[in-house]
């Protein structure tokens, strides 16, 4: 598999992140674990999880996914995978309060404090990336800067990035870090695929101006993209189809993913993939790591069962023909013009 540096740092990942929000809900530790050595064994060497997974979040699951992430590395070599966590940030509810009380200020104290047991979960002493997970526009982003480069300094953290950032913020805090002479952020992970490209509006041309890379998440459009929510489908055990069963801010949320656009973009995106010879997974996430603003695409699975049409994606590159086809649909059903 082939890989690409994380902005303008030394650490080069692969083209392919496993992420693993599911890992301690949706998926237990033994096929977290099985993910894992199967991703490392396809040639994935860079994974993503975070202090406030699993998601959909439970009180009493508050930390569990880097815990089992943690098990799983201590049985590898360290120096073979490439580490990503997050501090929560104002999360909107997504942070349990069993986590520094609720706090989620992105201060020196906070970041300090919940470094410290994230180093501890995962039971290693550095982390790759260390991100931001939601802005805190509330906090100077000097304070917050200092307080990242601090670990950087201290060897805890090798780069840094942010997470569901505004363009308007990601300026402010390279400003921020350029001014102090401290670290910067390389890497923004922000939601980007066929089913949302509002990435492409300022933020990508923000990204190459500055070296920073994209690494995107829900590439499979939160699972809409492999067409099983097609046709009123309501899969068990699906993230979306349990919210929409829940009502109230879960089902608003489900509702960005599955709605008659999306449905009927997936059902042109199927047939795309169908002509071109692969899975409509395959095609979604070779899509989205063929931009030059990517450095590699968080994918993530509840069973490895959904993992081949994944890994396919590893080596392949769309043709441009394929490409054209997926910008009609946008053009035609997601962003019509007129």
């Amino acid at each position: 598999m082939k890989s690409r540096r994380l902005g303008k740092s030394a650490i080069a990942v692969s083209e392919i992140c496993m992420g693993t929000m599911t890992f301690g809900n949706q998926a237990d530790e033994k096929t977290a674990a099985r993910v894992c050595d199967m991703s490392l064994d396809a040639g994935i060497n860079f994974f993503d999880t975070a202090e406030n997974y699993p998601v959909p979040p439970k009180e009493e699951y508050a930390g569990r996914t880097e815990e089992f992430f943690g098990r799983w590395l201590k049985t590898k070599r360290r120096d073979e995978v490439i580490l990503a966590t997050k501090v929560s940030g104002p999360s909107h509810g997504w942070l349990r309060s069993s986590q520094r009380a609720g706090m989620t200020a992105l201060d020196r104290h906070n970041i300090t404090r919940a470094v410290e047991a994230s180093l501890k979960r995962l039971q290693t002493d550095y982390i790759d990336l260390y991100q931001t997970h939601w802005p805190d526009h509330g906090t100077a982003y000097d304070e917050t800067m200092e307080a990242l480069d601090d670990l950087v300094r201290d060897g805890k953290v090798r780069v840094i990035g942010c997470s569901n950032e505004t363009t308007w913020g990601l300026m402010k805090s390279i400003e921020a870090s350029s001014r102090l002479g401290v670290a910067r952020y390389q890497t923004i992970q922000n939601n980007f695929s066929m089913n949302n490209r509002r990435f492409e509006d300022e933020l990508a041309a923000a990204c190459r101006q500055e070296g920073v890379s994209l690494l995107p998440y829900s590439p499979i459009g939160g699972g809409v993209l492999s067409g099983k929510y097609q046709n009123g489908a309501r899969p068990e055990g699906a993230r979306f189809a349990n919210y929409l069963n829940i009502g109230g801010r879960q089902a608003a949320m489900a509702s960005r993913y599955v709605n008659e656009k999306s449905l009927a973009s997936t059902e042109a995106f199927m047939g795309v993939a169908a002509e071109a010879g692969i899975d409509v997974v395959t095609l979604a996430v070779a899509w989205s790591k063929q931009h030059d603003f990517v450095a590699s695409t968080i994918v993530g699975v509840t069973s490895t069962e959904q993992l081949a049409p994944i890994f396919a994606a590893a080596d392949l590159v769309l043709s441009d023909e394929v490409m054209q086809a997926v910008d009609k649909v946008t053009k035609d059903i997601l962003y019509p013009m007129g």
